[in-house]
């Protein structure tokens, strides 16, 4: 599992910045991040995108998609971290969307989550989940899942945008 801390000391590594647009997480990805003293140095913000509208009125998911294929779904969470980069200045975006329960959702089971990072130029990174357990353990495993997505994608890159 990814550390908060060490995503963070990639991030100021490389000067760069990340903000998170989240749905079923209401805040936590942010709040984890946040809970690092110094994280202020690679935190822009986030956007709690929980009603299906704001994430197209704030965060720029086509309208079409949303009517298409419903608030969960790999595209969505794609155009949703595309969107808090750039409305937060980021250099990466992390998002997430998905059914924490009790009920299904657009004809998503419990447990279907998709996270996506979207990084410099506008590439996407995108993770699939099928999570298991109680509302609470879904959350918490999404974070978890989200930022160890953020930990492989900026891995996978190191030496590129350094500062």
């Amino acid at each position: 599992m990814a550390d908060v801390a060490e995503v963070l000391t990639m991030l100021v590594g490389r000067s760069a910045t990340v903000a998170v647009a989240e749905s079923l997480t209401g805040g936590l990805i942010g709040a984890a991040i946040t809970s690092v003293s110094g994280s202020s140095k690679a935190f822009r913000g986030g956007v709690i995108s929980y009603a299906t509208d704001l994430k197209q009125e704030l965060l720029g998911v086509p309208g079409e998609l949303l009517r298409r294929e419903g608030a969960v779904h790999p595209e969505v969470a794609a155009a949703m971290a595309a969107g808090v980069a750039r409305l937060c200045g980021a250099t990466y975006g992390l998002a997430v969307t998905g059914v924490a329960g009790p009920e299904p959702q657009d004809g998503k089971a419990v447990g279907t989550v998709y996270a996506a990072v979207c990084g410099p130029g506008g590439r996407i990174w995108g993770r699939e989940l099928r999570l298991g357990g109680s509302r609470e353990r879904i959350r918490v495993e999404t974070v978890d899942e989200a930022v160890d997505l953020l930990s492989g994608v900026l891995k996978a890159n190191i030496g590129e945008h350094s500062g």
